[in-house]
C-alpha cells in the first residue's frame, strides 16, 4: 500500500521515515517533517502562511520541480492542519 502522508506544515511527502520531524520525547512526529519539526515544537514558529509560501517556492525552484508540483505544493498548505485553523478566521469559505 502505498505511503500518502504529507507535512502538515509544508506538505513534503512522508514517505521515509528519515524525513519525520521528532516529538518531545524524541519519537517520530506522525504529522511533521524533520524540517518543519523538532523536539515537539515548530522550527519556525513564528512563521507565516505567507512567508513558507515564499519558502516552499524558493527551495522548490533551486530542486528544478516541475511547475505544476510547486503550484499543487503551494495551493495545498492552506488546507494543512499548521495553516487551516489559523485560515478559518482569517478568511470565510464561499
Amino acid at each position: 500500500m502505498e505511503n500518502n502522508k504529507i507535512c502538515q506544515s509544508c506538505s513534503m511527502p512522508l514517505d521515509q521515515a528519515a524525513l519525520l520531524g521528532t516529538e518531545k520525547d524524541g519519537s517520530p512526529s506522525q504529522e511533521y517533517c524533520k524540517y518543519c519539526y523538532q523536539q515537539g515544537e515548530f522550527t519556525h514558529p513564528g512563521l507565516s502562511l505567507e512567508e513558507m509560501k515564499q519558502r516552499m517556492v524558493s527551495m522548490m525552484e533551486n530542486e528544478k520541480l516541475p511547475q505544476d508540483i510547486l503550484e499543487a505544493a503551494v495551493n495545498r498548505l492552506p488546507h494543512l492542519k499548521r495553516w487551516a485553523a489559523k485560515n478559518v478566521d482569517a478568511s470565510p469559505h464561499p
